[in-house]
């Protein structure tokens, strides 16, 4: 064969490669945006571009797969649930200092989840890899305890970040939805005995 052959077919190969890898980095890009959502955009404008934001979502992903997450007990879930309420009642007196326990609250279910909660935005990013619709709520509630606890927010404020709070609270808790309940107590009637 002449060596325009060989050339050709050498250039053909390369094409085919690159088609190749162009498709599978698309794929990578496709299933990140999938499984972080809105986190996903928010990482690229914040990484400064699409490559290094996709390694930091990798990366997330790669340390998370290495954290022990597990559920809670019903028991622990119902324990989490009256604490929630008890700190919902205390906003009506003392909206700052509910607030904060909100914060240290959500803490206290990540931990016993499994999450390291030594840092801030270390926790955040942990926490967007599993929940990735309510960690940008996280960040905001948090900031807003910042600032309430030097008294810069307004009640208002407040009342948002406990809003907040509580959307990461209900996703970290794993309760069940009302069509899981429902098909729950449908099949404890089918499993009963006559």
């Amino acid at each position: 064969m002449d060596a325009w052959v060989w050339i050709l077919i050498a250039i053909v190969v390369l094409v085919i490669l690159w088609l190749a890898w162009r498709r599978s980095q698309k794929r990578k890009s496709e299933q990140l945006q999938e499984q972080f959502g809105p986190e996903y955009e928010r990482t690229v404008q914040s990484k400064g571009g699409q490559s290094e934001a996709e390694s930091e979502l990798a990366q997330r992903a790669k340390r998370h797969d290495e954290l022990e997450i597990r559920s809670l007990s019903p028991a622990a879930r119902e324990s989490y649930e009256r604490s929630w309420k008890d700190t919902q009642a205390d906003f009506v007196d003392t909206p700052r200092e509910a607030l904060a326990k909100a914060d240290h609250l959500v803490q206290e279910v990540m931990r016993e989840r499994g999450y390291p909660v030594d840092d801030f935005e270390q926790r955040a990013a942990d926490l967007s890899v599993d929940h990735p619709g309510v960690v940008d709520n996280y960040r905001s509630a948090h900031t807003t305890s910042t600032r309430a606890g030097s008294g810069d927010a307004s009640t208002e404020d407040m009342r948002r970040g406990m809003q907040q709070y509580r959307s990461l609270f209900d996703d970290l808790l794993e309760r069940p939805s009302d069509e899981d309940s429902e098909r729950g107590e449908e099949g404890d009637e089918q499993e009963r005995p006559a």
